[in-house]
């Protein structure tokens, strides 16, 4: 008997024993305190590694889906120009000397006497980029700079197979296109809301680069985050004097390289936030500065493109600058939103309207305005012939002056850039800067139709003034400066911070010891 109630005891102490083991293998799981445990469960085939979560997985699942849905409406864009050069003389008077007189203008006139000009020759140049298909007809988004000029542009599917493309439209100044193909049922992809885009979101570039290495139709994909947005690039003239202009740009680090041009840069719901237009590089490859053009900025030109009309931009023929702490502090703002007039083009909408140099503008139509890109896009977007209210501050009142837009030219002219670099003949020195007249041999000679006002000849070291020679001085703390006589009297006056306007904009010289 005693022995049957020594094996119930035993039976009941495994029982209990059993239950307590299961009970805490159930809570160590809950509470992952078994991470051995667990390694090794899931270090089972076909199992997910632990190293991976949740997120990672859908992640991954999503650079896979956008690849699959945009890619096959990627193309890739081969352009052929024909350039002609002068032809080459072939004589030859040394193993690697062509002429001992090339470049002598004299001995190039004594040959062409004898032997006449000779003719030019003709070479092709391909270009490669990336395009994407946006209609199902076999319209084709690309930038304007990787067609244009073409003689002949073909287009390669991801399938292989190849088309002759026809331009279709194109705007130089936002350095976007519309090519067609005669296909149809193609695979599209679809332009997103660029205004939504965030700083630090993940994207996906997807494009041909160094396609003529690869030589394969199939696109390539690669990754990365926004780096930032509102980014601007310098404007540039293009090749036979477009102007393109790069102003509120995307800027990604996903890898952009030669060949991605025209491509989409899209969000992971696979919508086109961005076309890519350019990498800032010093070695003509990736170096994780990328940047796109907005897909809103297509959505505003893309129906003009399609149907062939000419893109039309909106234009005040002012030239602004954005506010800096110094100038803030000059004009008595509060802080540094707004942009000011720095100059008027003189039969322009806004001097039309009554602008002047020197107003600060708050706003447009309402829309607050705190850069210069603000000014451009809001302009620009806005159709010539229709009026908006520009809200100022000038002499430190607030007052609305209704202007109405004109039309962009298409060539603005020369830009006022370009340094000068006269002679000093006489030297007047103020805060380490020399002046001289602005001449009508040097207004003649570097194209400056404003005579009104003094040229910088020179800046001693140690001067204050933020200038450079060949800038033109226009005023002095507002006064109008016509002429060195003028420049000298309002100088030997004024004491402290001083605003100077000259044509590339306002500028604050400081007091110094230099007189």
């Amino acid at each position: 008997m005693k022995r049957l109630f020594k094996g119930r005891k035993f039976f009941l102490f495994l029982g209990v024993l059993t239950v307590g083991v299961v009970c805490g293998l159930i809570i160590a799981v809950r509470l992952n305190v078994m991470p051995d445990t667990q390694a090794e469960s899931t270090s089972a085939p076909g199992a997910i590694p632990s190293a991976i979560s949740a997120s990672e997985i859908d992640l991954r699942t999503a650079f896979i889906d956008v690849s699959e849905m945009v890619g096959p409406a990627v193309v890739s864009i081969s352009s052929e120009r024909v350039h002609k050069a002068p032809g080459i003389r072939s004589f030859q008077f040394g193993p690697k000397s062509r002429s001992p007189f090339s470049g002598d203008d004299f001995f190039d006139d004594f040959f062409k006497d004898f032997f006449g000009d000779m003719p030019e020759r003709e070479y092709k140049q391909v270009g490669l980029g990336t395009g994407v298909i946006i209609d199902a007809g076999g319209f084709i988004l690309t930038n304007e700079h990787v067609v244009s000029g073409a003689e002949k542009i073909t287009v390669t599917l991801p399938d292989g197979r190849s088309f002759k493309a026809t331009p279709k439209g194109a705007d130089p100044r936002s350095d976007l296109a519309i090519i067609k193909i005669d296909a149809k049922n193609l695979p599209v992809a679809q332009l997103g809301n660029s205004d939504l885009v965030q700083t630090g979101e993940w994207v996906v570039a997807i494009g041909n680069p160094f396609g003529f290495a690869v030589n394969n139709p199939t696109p390539t994909v690669t990754v990365g985050v926004v780096s930032a947005i509102h980014r601007s690039l310098p404007s540039r003239t293009g090749g036979r004097g477009k102007d393109r202009s790069y102003l509120d740009l995307i800027q990604t680090d996903a890898a952009i390289n030669p060949g991605n041009s025209g491509g989409p840069l899209c969000n992971l719901e696979g919508k086109i936030i961005g076309i890519n237009v350019a990498i800032v590089s010093t070695s003509g490859g990736y170096q994780g500065l990328g940047f796109a053009i907005p897909s809103n900025t297509a959505n505003d030109v893309v129906g003009d493109l399609i149907k062939g009309k000419k893109v039309v931009y909106g234009w005040f023929g002012v030239t602004v600058q954005d506010i800096t702490e110094d100038l803030a502090k000059f004009f008595g703002l509060a802080d540094k939103e707004g942009v000011l007039i720095s100059g008027l083009l003189k039969d322009g909408p806004a001097k039309k309207g009554g602008l002047k140099e020197g107003d600060i503008i708050i706003k447009i139509n309402g829309e607050k305005i705190k850069k210069v890109r603000d000014v451009l896009k809001t302009v620009g977007r806005t159709k010539p012939g229709q009026k908006v209210n520009v809200t100022i501050i000038r002499d430190k009142k607030t007052t609305v002056v209704p202007v109405i837009v004109g039309e962009r030219p298409s060539e603005p002219g020369a830009t006022e850039d370009q340094e000068v670099k006269p002679e000093v003949k006489e030297e007047i020195v103020w805060r380490g800067i020399k002046v001289i007249d602005i001449t009508p041999e040097l207004a003649g000679k570097y194209k400056i139709e404003n005579t009104a006002g003094v040229i910088v000849a020179e800046i001693e070291p140690g001067s204050p003034a933020p200038l450079m020679r060949g800038d033109i001085i226009r005023e002095i703390n507002m006064v109008p400066i016509k002429n060195k006589a003028e420049y000298n009297k309002v100088v030997g006056k004024i004491k402290g911070d001083v605003l100077l306007r000259t044509d590339k904009g306002y500028i604050i010289v400081k007091e110094s010891e230099k007189k």
